[in-house]
């Protein structure tokens, strides 16, 4: 059994409660939180205690970690938890800096405990089936990747201000998704953007729609597009084409109902937002962090992609200022 401590309280952490307390390999025993009340309020819900981060880190009882805390905070959190001989899943991003990840990525080394980067998405069964079907030859060798990720609605200006912006906080589980789709990182990055959505986020120094080209050294592409509105609910899609054939996962509907009439023909809207669409992720991620540490094997999702993610972000934010691209 995998004693667990949740550190954060927040909306994404009550998702990771969740699927931290129905893994019958695992057991939430503590959450801790800069907000003591929010600790015990979710603490409370699962049947685990609101403790400090540093007796967490102390108790030798807890096997693992989930560091769900605002970003500036993860490198520092997964530094000491690593030191303190627990295994780690971080949310994404590592941290705002490369820098800083990369700094991270040496100390994780020399503790030598695992640590494994929340890109749940790698873990949706529709992503998933994909990427199976890719592995197996299905269609070749991909060469035209087309990665679709539009919110329902921006976020408040006061978590853009602290998230790293758009290519850090919401491209950089796209640029893992092509990392692993592409079977690495490309060789240049280009980026496109702009504040259309909302000029808050234009006068907070962000934009809210973009699209960033990837080219590879063999001469593949990929394509991203990410906007902060899409009014009809949570798009995401992924399109591959490859040298024998086509793959594509589409959205995930409300329902499957079906209207056809004289007037025309209707469907569903896509699910509103993330908390609908990848639960099954988030407890198929945790799952398999659980299985690879209870086993000792490697983590399907390192670190080093977390760096890999997060330079390709870097490179994006450098390219939209400069409007050239970038190479990594």
């Amino acid at each position: 059994m995998l004693n667990t401590a949740l550190l954060g309280a927040g909306r994404i952490a009550g998702v990771h409660a969740t699927a931290i307390s129905t893994n019958p390999g695992s057991r939430l025993v503590a959450v801790s939180d800069i907000n003591t009340e929010a600790a015990a309020k979710l603490a409370a819900q699962y049947g685990a205690a609101a403790r400090a981060t540093e007796d967490i880190l102390a108790d030798a009882s807890i096997n693992a970690v989930l560091i769900a805390t605002s970003t500036d905070t993860h490198s520092d959190l997964i530094e000491r938890a690593t030191a303190a001989g627990k295994a780690v899943l971080c949310e994404k991003p590592v941290d705002l800096s490369l820098a800083r990840a990369q700094a991270c990525q040496k100390v994780v080394a020399q503790n030598g405990r695992p640590v494994m980067i929340g890109f749940n998405r790698r873990f949706d069964p529709n992503f998933s089936a994909l990427k199976a079907a890719l592995d197996k030859g299905e269609i070749g060798k991909p060469e035209l990747l087309s990665i679709t990720s539009f919110d329902p609605a921006p976020p408040p200006v006061a978590y853009i201000k602290v998230s790293g912006g758009l290519f850090r906080d919401m491209m950089i589980h796209d640029f893992d998704m092509a990392n692993y789709l592409m079977g690495g990182a490309p060789a240049t990055v280009s980026a496109v953007g702009s504040s259309i959505v909302d000029p808050a986020i234009g006068a907070a120094g962000d934009v809210d729609t973009a699209v960033v080209t990837l080219n590879y050294a063999d001469g593949r592409i990929a394509v991203i597009k990410n906007s902060r509105r899409a009014v009809y609910g949570y798009d995401q899609r992924v399109e591959l084409l490859g040298s024998e054939g086509l793959l594509q996962a589409q959205n995930m509907l409300e329902n499957t109902v079906v209207k056809s009439t004289t007037a025309g023909v209707t469907g569903a809207k896509p699910t509103y937002f993330f908390l609908e669409r990848y639960m099954p992720a988030y407890k198929a991620e945790w799952a398999a962090f659980v299985a690879a540490v209870n086993a000792g094997s490697a983590l399907p999702v390192t670190l080093a992609d977390g760096v890999a993610a997060l330079a390709m972000a870097e490179a994006a934010t450098q390219s939209l200022k400069s409007g050239a691209p970038v190479r990594l």
